[in-house]
């Protein structure tokens, strides 16, 4: 059972993470904490010792709610194809999760920590590993049970799956368009379909 203090400050990374997601490190102010929280700034600062150490918990905990999701959604399916066909079936209709309004939590803090924030820099880049660790052993499972093609290049395949999700949800969401999301998660899920042995 979690402590009082535990509680709190879960609830102030819960409230907080869409806002650093949306505004990003920079842009988020102690007043949008405050805001967001309805707490006082002491009581924030009573549970982290600065905003950096609420972003890097705010990071994780949205990074954590989309990898749940996608997670569940595997869950669901039997084959390592129909697994791989849920990063286009999500990523497709992005813009209508409501945990990822504000965009891709690991696009959104690539791209502004990238030069300006070290700690969030290297959060993101541990992501990324996760996530591509995550990919190429679904790969590799297909290959060994005999679903996917052997001769298909793990380490490649991942890291095109990965651009071409990051790089759709990114156009999708500075213009507010579906169309090049679904142009390309149409082209991803054909990507897959051709691994079938």
């Amino acid at each position: 059972m979690q402590t009082k203090a535990e509680r709190t400050r879960q609830f102030i990374i819960e409230k907080t993470a869409p806002v650093f997601n949306a505004k990003g490190y920079a842009g988020t102010s102690m007043s949008d904490l405050t805001a967001a929280t309805g707490l006082t700034k002491g009581s924030i600062y009573g549970n982290f010792e600065n905003k950096d150490e609420v972003a890097l918990a705010a990071f994780d905990h949205n990074f954590g709610k989309v990898v749940q999701y996608i997670r569940s959604k595997m869950q669901e399916k039997t084959s390592v194809i129909d697994q791989l066909l849920v990063y286009p079936e999500t990523y497709r209709d992005f813009l209508e999760l409501p945990f990822l309004k504000e965009g891709c939590p690991l696009l959104n803090t690539s791209t502004e920590a990238d030069d300006t924030h070290p700690q969030l820099k290297a959060k993101a880049a541990e992501a990324l590993q996760f996530w591509r660790n995550a990919v190429e052993r679904l790969l590799q499972k297909g290959i060994e049970n005999g679903e996917i093609d052997p001769r298909t290049h793990v380490p490649q395949f991942a890291v095109i799956l990965m651009s071409l999700v990051e790089g759709a949800a990114m156009q999708a969401k500075v213009t507010g368009s579906s169309q090049e999301l679904h142009l390309t998660m149409d082209y991803l899920e054909a990507m897959i379909l051709q691994l079938r042995r």
